[in-house]
């Protein structure tokens, strides 16, 4: 993989493609292979005429593994997205996120709507906008001796998707410690740029794509059908809809 450079570490990316250039934002404990290549998103978006870059956020992937949750705040996130298109010296780009990757760039529209011709945030709706995550038991369970140790079901399931993702658990910890907190409408009302709201119809963990989508001046809704917060990610649905709105 590629990366760059900043003050705080290295960070890895795949590039792949020619045409307007999408940067995808991918979910905690994912990276960009496991949430963008292995779900077939970067094949999609090269076959639909895009120019597709995938970031490995800090604490994930092959980029720097920091140990502080200050690390790991929302605006040192999201500077990330903004230094790898410098990095790559794009203009406005198109962006897609995944939970996670949805909140990082749910603040960096917030912050430069100037830097995006359009917006897809996947997986976050109502409930993570209004409340975020339960940070402190997932940080338990990523932390704990073993998975006996880890009585918190919600916690547990992220244990073992870490596992699975082969990540780095105690950066993990200091990220999920560091990076979530409620949305302020404040913060969404900034965002000037069309923004397409896509979450799963079981998805209890993003909640409401409706709820979201009426906090963002220009949103408009993509429902997921009988999908939930994991298995929404590589729907076909999915991307039918979000290739659909780009191409507007």
């Amino acid at each position: 993989m590629p990366s760059f450079s900043t003050a705080d570490g290295d960070f890895a990316y795949l590039d792949e493609g020619n045409g307007p250039p999408i940067v995808l934002v991918h979910g905690f404990a994912s990276s960009a292979r496991v949430n963008w290549l292995d779900t077939g998103w970067i094949d999609w978006l090269v076959r639909a005429g895009y120019r597709t870059i995938a970031l490995d956020n800090r604490g994930h992937g092959n980029s720097v593994k920091l140990l502080d949750a200050e690390d790991y705040r929302l605006e040192k996130m999201s500077g990330d997205v903004e230094a790898l298109i410098d990095h790559l010296s794009l203009g406005r780009v198109r962006a897609i996120g995944y939970s996670m990757g949805s909140r990082i760039l749910l603040d960096f529209a917030s912050r430069h709507s100037d830097r995006l011709e359009k917006l897809v945030l996947g997986g976050i709706g109502g409930a993570m906008a209004k409340a975020g995550l339960d940070r402190e038991p997932i940080a338990a369970a990523l932390l704990a001796p073993s998975l006996e140790d880890i009585d918190d079901p919600v916690g547990r399931g992220y244990r073992l998707f870490a596992d699975q993702t082969r990540s780095d658990r105690q950066a993990l910890a200091a990220c999920i410690r560091g990076y979530g907190h409620p949305i302020d409408p404040a913060e969404t009302a900034r965002i000037a740029v069309p923004t397409l709201v896509a979450v799963g119809t079981k998805d209890a963990v993003a909640g409401s794509a409706v709820e979201l989508a009426t906090m963002i001046p220009d949103a408009n809704v993509l429902d997921i059908p009988n999908r939930d917060h994991m298995r929404a990610t590589g729907d076909k649905l999915f991307k039918e809809g979000v290739t659909a709105f780009l191409a507007r």
